[in-house]
């Protein structure tokens, strides 16, 4: 899909992650590589080649086991981890419900 800017495509990344199973191993995902960040930091610096891997891991996962879909990283893999870092704060700050309603008036669940 093409997408005039990054909040057309938000709502559509939104509209991927509907599964609160999926949603939560992208949030493990993303808490563990900035851990293996802040290790690679104030540790040893090989542990800069686990956060790509760990975070792809679990987001893979909810994606294949519990959305049935293809993540979004394949066709957008820039704004992708953005949204990933901006859903990671909407699910810490209690927002994400709010954004899945603004999502569904776009991109309905499917019956």
């Amino acid at each position: 899909m093409e997408f005039e800017n990054y909040e057309q495509f938000w709502l559509f990344y939104v509209s991927q992650h509907r599964n609160a199973t999926s949603r939560r191993l992208h949030v493990t995902g993303t808490s563990l590589a900035l851990l293996c960040i802040a290790l690679a930091i104030f540790v040893n610096p090989w542990w800069l080649l686990a956060p790509i891997p760990i975070g792809y891991m679990f987001a893979w996962i909810g994606h294949f086991c519990f959305e049935g879909n293809k993540p979004a990283t394949f066709g957008h893999p820039l704004w992708s981890l953005r949204g990933d870092f901006r859903m990671y704060m909407c699910m810490l700050t209690g927002r994400m419900a709010a954004e899945l309603a603004k999502s569904e008036k776009i991109y309905p669940p499917k019956k």
